[in-house]
This record gives C-alpha cells, sequence and structure tokens, in this order.
C-alpha cells in the first residue's frame, strides 16, 4: 500500500558510515515525503552515493536507523529493499549488455514473479499467463520511455543516453513506491538531460513515484525537486526548500571552496 500523499515514506534518523577511519557519513538525519523528489546534492567526496547504498541496503551503518513505511532497521540487504519498494539506478550503467532492452526490463519484473522457477522453465500453464501479464507492463513502460525502436537491440550497442534511459525502465518495472536515482543525467548532452528531466517528472506525477535523486547539475535540481538536502565531507549542512538552499551561506561556501 502507498504512503498517503505528504506523509513520511522515508525517515534517516542518525546515519554514520566508516569505512576504517575514513567517516563517509557522520551523523545524518533527513526525511522523504511520499509524491515528492527529493534530491541529495554536495561537492565530490560529500557522501551522496553512500547515503544511497545505505538506504538500499548495500552499506551497513555503524550507527543510525532507516525507518522505511514505518518500519525502523538498522540494516537490510538490497534483495529485501527491492521486494519491500525500492528500486535503483546508478552512477555506473548496471545493465546487461548482451541481452536486448526488452529483456533487461523483464529482469525488472523478477520481484513481481509469483511462480515457481521450474513452470516458467517449462513455459506452461500459469507461468505463461504470468509472464505475459510482465510482458504487457514492461510493453507499456517502453512506450513511456518512448524506446519503441529500440526493443530488440542489445543494450551494448546503445549510446550511452538510451542505455540511461533504458536503466530507469529496469526500475519502473519493479513498479517501486520509492525511486533512488544515481547521477541519472552525468554524461549527458543538453537535449539528452532535457528528456531525462521530463521523464523524471513524469515519472513522480504521473506514476506518483517518490523519488530520490542525486545530481551535479545545480539547474536541474533547482527545478525539478520540492526539497533538497546537502552534504559535505559526510556532514549536513543543508536542507530545505531549492529557495533555502540556494539562499543557505553555508552551502554557498561549500560550493565555491571557501570553507575548504
Amino acid at each position: 500500500m502507498s504512503a498517503p500523499q505528504g506523509a513520511v515514506l522515508l525517515e534517516v534518523q542518525g546515519i554514520s558510515l566508516s569505512f576504517g577511519g575514513v567517516r563517509a557519513l557522520n551523523d545524518i538525519s533527513f526525511d522523504v515525503r511520499a509524491g515528492e523528489i527529493r534530491a541529495i546534492i554536495g561537492p565530490n567526496g560529500a557522501g551522496k552515493s553512500s547515503m544511497l547504498n545505505v538506504i538500499n541496503g548495500v552499506y551497513h551503518p555503524q550507527q543510525g536507523v532507516i525507518v522505511f513505511r514505518g518500519q525502523p532497521r538498522a540494516r537490510m540487504n538490497p534483495h529485501a529493499a527491492a521486494f519491500q519498494g525500492i528500486a535503483r539506478t546508478f552512477q555506473n550503467i548496471a545493465l546487461f549488455k548482451g541481452m536486448s532492452v526488452l529483456d533487461n526490463l523483464m529482469t525488472g519484473r523478477c520481484t513481481r514473479m509469483h511462480r515457481h522457477f521450474l513452470w516458467h522453465a517449462l513455459h506452461l500453464g500459469p507461468a505463461r499467463r504470468e509472464e505475459l501479464a510482465h510482458r504487457a507492463r514492461v510493453e507499456e513502460i517502453i512506450d513511456f520511455l518512448e524506446i519503441q525502436h529500440i526493443r530488440k537491440t542489445p543494450v551494448g550497442r546503445l549510446p550511452y543516453g538510451l542505455q540511461k534511459r533504458v536503466e530507469l525502465g529496469r526500475a519502473l518495472a519493479a513498479e517501486p513506491s520509492l525511486l533512488l536515482l544515481d547521477e541519472p543525467m552525468a554524461g549527458m548532452n543538453v537535449e539528452e538531460k532535457q528528456d531525462m528531466c521530463r521523464f523524471v517528472l513524469d515519472v513522480n506525477e504521473q506514476f506518483g513515484t517518490t523519488i530520490v535523486l542525486i545530481e551535479h547539475d545545480m539547474g536541474v535540481v533547482m527545478d525539478i525537486s520540492h526539497r533538497v538536502v546537502v552534504l559535505d565531507y559526510g556532514r549536513k549542512i543543508g536542507d530545505g526548500t531549492p529557495e533555502q538552499i540556494r539562499a543557505n551561506q553555508e552551502v554557498i561556501d561549500a560550493y565555491l571552496g571557501v570553507s575548504h
């Protein structure tokens, strides 16, 4: 069941994460409300990707708690996170390069498949009906992302911008309630960024998906985000609306390098 619009879907409470003597995150707390686009920004090395890795269970913090849909947890694995409705894209594209676009998107449906794998191996009866239903859903996502012309193309043959779009599609195929996007526009040209911005906004508005977004393009962040949290060297130095963040002197100093 989805959380009511505007209710707190995710809470990050006092998260600290260290690798040996390096403190990646230091007592970080913020929340994410259902239906919003919540941006995480900060200079390189600020701890942004580490924060996403904590949320979906790739990293296990030494201190703090993640509360998702009202259920607190100190640690989780990515498999459990996926089944609870958290999907993820990555800085470095993580697709099956030898498989077609369609087949890559179908892998995103694995958490929605209920028949035993032997039924699917035989491709008979209930398993066949289930696969047809999943394929129909994937075709809807292909239409939504306007990638019909490449649906049977091996992903490895696609240009970078289209691969990023396919990765977004695979995440959407899981029908997440919380979508984590790690620099979805990195390395894109202006036209590709505009397209991706449009798709992110449409996912949020049409599907009602809550989004946590890491992005370095401040113009994009300020245009599409409802609220922004700012990290710097593992500390939280700002949290608020785009207008509040623009006026935050500590954030300005961090981006200009004044505070270091």
